[in-house]
């Protein structure tokens, strides 16, 4: 970035365009998030993902989108700029602290009078973020700047727009914990509420039945069309297999998913798959079933490699069917495929599939299966392996990377008619029938 571009630049950048520019990224954007990445925030790069993605489907509403935009810039710009500190990091008590600065801004930062967040340069044809754009918006009377006041509503909606958005990382599997929502908790603004829990409602996960159809789908597809959907087939099997999160085998700044990710301990000839990082931070190591090793394999020859990676095999897991149109990797061909481009492809396979159990019968079941979706691949993979494949709650945890026990408890399904049956011969004394 020349000099010139820096000094053309607001003291904060607009990170998110209008709706219909927000997906296609903007290079000084980029740049910024980068070296954010590197110095500051390791995940910066996946949350701006995220949010672009949270922000796209605001599209339908306008005064939504640029009331949810404004937030996350401003909360963002607190994050990595202020605290260097990733959202999912953020504890209620960090909240506070955002609040206050919210409450008392730096006066560079506050402006008197709204503009468009990026302007059209019309030179080069490229959006650039507006110089005189501002995260704060004063107020002047009589063409004095008063002093700065948050209303309790606009911290109110703050709040609002927070707390939803970390619903969204909470259903994307990013994060466990909502910290707007336990500041306001604690807050003078709570309100207690009373809520209720269906116990034998489990809309996180495909049934046997639907996973069956997902299965069989993406393998009839993969027989009939090789070059289309043998990426497909291995996609569904890690991502159900290692309950990864899509997060997990998407292409980012700097991070791409490269086959020596699957490794073979050298003592004990155990495989595993290699996540060097996760959203707590930390990597772990998933253990692999012979299913899926099976289907590296088949995979791996399709692509004509090695049956089995080595540890120096830097070949991306999944490659694109052709070169990307724009963002990091515009151009290449062989280059990792990007979070959005993993969701759209699952989401089209789900419904191939409800269309399929559709055609047998099952209306139902094709309904809901169109209500998930890649996310709810991981939700599926632990639900099963818990309920029906019996797998110990602590080896599920580790491999889901769970940070507590309690989270992985939490797919234990169960209706109320199993749990009269496993109740209904309960003894009240054990030795009774000892003579």
């Amino acid at each position: 970035m020349t000099n010139k571009m820096i000094d053309e630049l607001p003291p904060v950048l607009p990170l998110f365009d209008a709706a219909e520019f927000v997906l296609q990224g903007n290079a000084q954007i980029n740049q910024y998030i980068t070296n954010i990445s590197i110095k500051k925030v390791a995940d910066a790069g996946l949350i701006i993902e995220h949010c672009a993605d949270w922000l796209f489907e605001q599209k339908q509403s306008e005064n939504n989108y640029k009331a949810y935009r404004s937030e996350l810039t401003t909360y963002l710009h607190w994050c990595f700029d202020v605290v260097a500190l990733s959202p999912i990091a953020v504890t209620r008590k960090d909240i506070a602290k955002y609040i206050d600065y919210c409450q008392t801004p730096p006066i560079e930062l506050i402006g008197y009078f709204n503009v468009a967040q990026f302007k059209l340069d019309k030179a080069t044809g490229d959006r650039t973020p507006n110089p005189q754009w501002r995260p704060f918006i004063g107020k002047k009377h009589l063409g004095k700047c008063l002093p700065y006041q948050l209303s309790d509503n606009a911290l109110k909606t703050k709040i609002a727009i927070l707390s939803s958005f970390y619903g969204y990382l909470i259903s994307e599997e990013y994060t466990e914990r909502n910290p707007a929502q336990l500041w306001l908790k604690h807050s003078r603004f709570a309100i207690k509420r009373k809520f209720t829990i269906d116990e034998d409602n489990n809309n996180h996960a495909f049934t046997e039945l639907q996973w069956s159809y997902v299965i069989s789908t993406v393998e009839q597809l993969a027989q009939n069309q090789p070059e289309q959907h043998q990426r497909s087939l291995f996609l569904i099997t890690l991502l159900y297999s290692c309950y990864l999160r899509i997060s997990e085998i998407s292409a980012r700044a700097g991070y791409a998913p490269i086959m020596s990710q699957f490794r073979q301990d050298p003592h004990s000839g155990i495989w595993y798959f290699h996540v060097p990082f996760s959203k707590s931070g930390k990597a772990r190591n998933i253990a692999i079933s012979k299913a899926l090793l099976a289907g590296l394999v088949d995979y791996r020859r399709y692509l004509r490699l090695s049956d089995l990676p080595n540890i120096n095999d830097q070949h991306p897991i999944f490659v694109r069917h052709k070169a990307a149109a724009h963002g990091r990797e515009s151009g290449v061909i062989n280059a990792n495929l990007g979070i959005r481009h993993i969701r759209d492809e699952i989401d089209k396979l789900i419904n191939l599939a409800a269309d399929n159990a559709a055609k047998d019968g099952f209306e139902h079941d094709s309904q809901l299966m169109r209500k998930l979706s890649a996310h709810n691949i991981r939700h599926t993979g632990i639900t099963h392996d818990i309920n029906i494949n019996r797998r110990p709650l602590s080896h599920v945890q580790a491999d889901a990377g769970h940070e507590s026990i309690d989270t992985t408890s939490q797919y234990l399904h169960t209706t109320q008619t199993e749990r009269h049956q496993s109740a209904f011969n309960k003894p009240l004394n054990h030795l009774a029938e000892i003579k």
